[in-house]
């Protein structure tokens, strides 16, 4: 990609434009000049000499002049186009007009005119605008066309990305407006590190992935998750000695049916190995605290989560993250 980002393209788009509109008019020029000789032997009738069912001729006139008129007005509103606008590499035209300018314009345009209905939006808890029919109507399209690309049109997320309409699943977080506005606003990085090393060889690591998955009840060998049980004291320093994560550390519970980044014993191993680093992107360079404050609740109100009534007043927020385990 460095060779289309140098100083010669912007050269060589320009030439490419004025060379195209200066043979135009040339073409245009010589066009009007130009005559057609009449074939041998036949008589100077002002024609071209191609003869179709059997007497239409093609006369030799030139174009009407009105016509002639409209090629050169078209080719003078080129040059003019290019010197007002940027149409010439990297010249910025005499308007110094650009995409980013006329949108940031529509954006200022737009947060003027929906200004007073945000004011009245912003003015009230994240837990009541979730009952509110026209905040979630903003609040859907906002999603939409911020969340949906990894979330899901639907919320429901796929693998690595939170499903936001289950109410059951655990939250990392506190299960409070205040943690989802917090959670959009600044973004949220979930890391494990590979654990390999410290669990053992390919043995030592396949009973401590059945170990994890009876601590939810899910199919596992009984024998690997007995000896893999002792194994567990790595992970407890996070996970916590019970399974059940921390909150304040953002490690996941381990003894729910909640798998977001893939079940079973492979995803498990795999996990233990590797280790796993999540980004969920800060949204504050994108939407206004007032857009987050309503799209948090519209996340609030796909998961049906009963929040504490404490208000989110004056804090903006967005998708609340649950996430699942997957990560021993």
């Amino acid at each position: 990609m460095s060779d289309f980002t140098n100083g010669f393209w912007p050269w060589y788009v320009a030439g490419i434009s004025l060379v195209s509109i200066i043979a135009c008019a040339l073409l245009l020029w010589l066009a009007g000049k130009a005559t057609v000789m009449a074939h041998p032997g036949q008589a100077e009738d002002n024609t071209t000499g191609h003869v179709w069912d059997q007497d239409l001729r093609e006369l030799n006139n030139p174009l009407p002049r009105w016509w002639m008129w409209l090629f050169i007005i078209t080719v003078v509103f080129a040059l003019v186009y290019l010197a007002i606008f940027p149409g010439l590499g990297s010249y910025r035209g005499l308007l110094n007009w650009s995409t980013q300018s006329e949108h940031k314009q529509d954006v200022t345009s737009l947060s003027t005119q929906v200004a007073p209905l945000y004011a009245e939006f912003t003015a009230a808890p994240v837990e009541t605008l979730a009952k509110d029919p026209r905040a979630l109507a903003v609040g859907e399209r906002l999603f939409m066309n911020n969340c949906s690309q990894c979330h899901g049109s639907d919320a429901r997320g796929s693998k690595s990305y939170p499903n936001l309409t289950n109410a059951n699943t655990a939250w990392l977080g506190e299960r409070s407006a205040a943690h989802i506005v917090q959670t959009v606003t600044n973004g949220r990085v979930g890391m494990m590190p590979p654990m390999g090393a410290a669990v053992g060889g390919e043995p030592e690591i396949s009973e401590l992935a059945n170990y994890v998955l009876s601590l939810s009840g899910s199919p596992h060998n009984e024998i690997k998750a007995f000896s893999g049980k002792a194994r567990f004291s790595v992970c407890a320093a996070c996970h916590g000695v019970d399974g059940k994560g921390n909150k304040a550390l953002g490690a996941p519970n381990l003894t729910d049916d909640y798998w977001l980044h893939g079940w079973g014993e492979a995803a498990i191993v795999s996990m233990i190995k590797n280790g796993k680093n999540n980004v969920m992107p800060a949204q504050a360079p994108k939407l206004t605290a007032d857009q987050i404050h309503v799209v948090a609740a519209y996340v609030l109100s796909l998961s049906a989560s009963t929040l504490p009534a404490t208000s989110a007043g004056g804090v903006s927020g967005a998708a609340a993250k649950p996430v699942g385990k997957a990560m021993p």
